[in-house]
């Protein structure tokens, strides 16, 4: 049995999400330049937001390093993404849904471009494990 914690599935979670949100932002810059007639204002906040995801992601890298945790593959299917990874020793795997990571992105939007996302937060949920 793996000796891994709330903390070490949450930061294996954010490696697999965060940097899927980064590429929406990407792509919403992409598109909001392309359509829009006064796109500054808008891609100004997706850039902000896409700085504090950085260095979250950034964070997520160096608790790994912390953690002795260690991502070694990913695989995309059309139902998900599973990651292989080691924890301390041990193998183990992770699958999120697109369904999942879709709810779980649209949530990390709004959090990084500075929305209030109270009503996506489960109140039962303890603080520190709140958010990735």
């Amino acid at each position: 049995m793996i000796d891994m914690n709330n903390e070490d599935l949450a930061l294996i979670k954010s490696h697999i999400i965060l940097p899927r949100v980064l590429t929406a932002f990407e792509r919403d810059i992409a598109l909001i330049n392309a359509t829009l007639k006064t796109p500054g204002p808008y891609v100004d906040a997706i850039a902000e937001a896409q700085r504090k995801l950085t260095a979250d992601i950034y964070e997520v890298r160096k608790g790994f390093r912390q953690r002795g945790i260690k991502v070694y593959e990913e695989v995309t299917d059309s139902d998900g993404v599973t990651a292989r990874y080691k924890c301390r020793g041990y193998q183990a795997e992770m699958r999120i849904r697109w369904s999942m990571m879709a709810a779980e992105a649209g949530v990390l939007m709004r959090k990084y471009l500075g929305l209030n996302t109270d009503q996506f937060v489960d109140p039962t949920v303890p603080e520190r494990l709140r958010g990735l």
